[in-house]
């Protein structure tokens, strides 16, 4: 799949992947800080943004979209950057083709799946079947103002700023009209794939890749004490707690976010 992105600066390539919900739009002002030293390649991801849509939606077809955006560029290899379900992306390449992987930044995704595992993680993917649920009960085609679908979904996401960022979503029309810029209907239909774990190499499971996690210290979606269960797969790897922060580190402490993330690329 031909994906769509933007492209910055000069320099080793780093690609930027962000989560689910979300687009290369939400990393504009990252990009913006890593450009004078980076060739930054921010790109949004299947059935989001402005990228095509599919039916299709597993780790599997994400990891091979990045792949073919690889060859598309030209390059051999690049630093992979992503939040999220673009963290699941970018390990899933990883552990696939490592050749083509200079180092990894993973931020607040673990690799294992969240289906069954433990409380929190039951709670994450209600989480999600909520939300989906949200964005499916505004009528889109009847929609008059973004203030209305805030009104409607405030029913079902109480937090202002996440309902800010997945009304993003919405495109306005030259008639007025308004549109998802998601494919919902793929990811409702694919949403235990993206809850899932990424796959391993059965042959070869783990991959020595220079690995960063970056936790949010107030998000669930890296259990603590993980470090010892992530070496097991990236043998290479260290973890970072961003302090007074959730799952949108990046958003929600910028200058720290960016601090780690150019120490570790600068070691």
């Amino acid at each position: 799949m031909k994906l769509f992105y933007r492209e910055s600066g000069k320099g080793e390539p780093l690609i930027i992947l962000h989560g689910l919900y979300g687009s290369s739009d939400n990393w504009v002002s990252i990009a913006k800080e890593l450009e004078p030293f980076y060739r930054v390649i921010n790109v949004d991801q299947r059935n989001h943004g402005q990228s095509p849509h599919n039916k299709e939606h597993s780790y599997t077809d994400l990891a091979n979209d990045l792949l073919e955006l690889l060859d598309e560029l030209g390059l051999e290899k690049a630093i992979l950057l992503g939040h999220s379900m673009g963290g699941k992306a970018a390990m899933q390449l990883t552990v696939i083709h490592p050749e083509r992987v200079s180092s990894l930044i993973v931020v607040d995704i673990a690799p294992w799946s969240h289906i069954g595992s433990n409380e929190r993680s039951t709670q994450i993917v209600a989480e999600h079947q909520h939300i989906i649920m949200g964005l499916m009960s505004i009528p889109v085609k009847s929609l008059t103002s973004r203030n209305q679908a805030d009104e409607i979904l405030s029913e079902w996401v109480k937090v202002e700023y996440v309902r800010q960022f997945l009304i993003k979503n919405l495109k306005r029309n030259q008639d007025g009209s308004f549109t998802w810029k998601l494919n919902l209907f793929a990811i409702s239909s694919n949403l235990v794939n993206l809850m899932s774990g990424i796959e391993t190499n059965s042959q070869s499971p783990s991959c020595n890749i220079k690995t960063l996690f970056i936790k949010g210290e107030l998000s669930g979606y890296i259990p603590k004490n993980s470090e010892d269960d992530l070496k097991k797969i990236f043998t290479n790897s260290e973890i970072i707690t961003i302090k007074d922060s959730g799952h949108w580190v990046h958003a929600e402490k910028p200058k720290e976010f960016l601090n780690a993330v150019l120490t570790f690329l600068r070691l």
